[in-house]
């Protein structure tokens, strides 16, 4: 076992107990501090297969606004009677089903796949030499010659703006 494959593993299990944690814990603010860390998992997962950039935007997106907005939302958010706790659902068994399921699904997908991710012994999704995953993201988004995804990026970026503003909105003491 070489070392990225100890990382991934590690990884992975402490985002399956992170994760466990958000829908088991009592506590809805310890459980949105948990979801920090599952996002940090699945960032460090996106950095073991090279893809810097989408490890660098769950970190800033999800950790640093969803997470964050959650919590300011928690605690701006003043409700007489009502406990801040996850409510217990009795339904845990259909639950686990369904999340069975799904994983068996999404193994049969990979496994089977026709558009299978590119490994080392198939260089049909490598990027040419020089060229790192950030550089061909950014000629993506704003290169002149091919489709430009400027437009999707900047209504991506007006639709946080309006979530920001929400926000703000809703926090505002009357």
């Amino acid at each position: 076992m070489d070392f990225a494959t100890l990382v991934f593993y590690i990884f992975a299990a402490v985002l399956i107990i992170a994760a466990l944690m958000v829908v088991g814990l009592r506590n809805i603010v310890h459980s949105a501090l948990a979801l920090i860390v599952v996002f940090a998992m699945a960032a460090g997962i996106y950095v073991l297969l090279n893809a810097e950039f989408i490890a660098i935007v769950q970190i800033l997106v999800y950790v640093g606004a969803v997470t964050i907005l959650i919590l300011f939302a928690l605690m701006l958010t003043h409700i007489v009677g009502i406990q801040r706790t996850n409510p217990t659902n009795k339904l845990w068994f259909v639950a686990l089903v369904i999340c069975a399921l799904i994983g068996a699904a999404i193994i049969y997908a990979v496994t089977n796949s026709q558009r299978a991710v590119a490994n080392a012994g198939n260089a049909a999704g490598q990027l040419p030499p020089g060229v790192s995953n950030v550089v061909r993201i950014g000629q993506l988004l704003y290169s002149p010659t091919t489709y430009s995804y400027v437009l999707p990026f900047e209504i991506a970026s007006l639709v946080l703006l309006v979530a920001i503003v929400g926000a703000i909105v809703i926090g505002r003491e009357d």
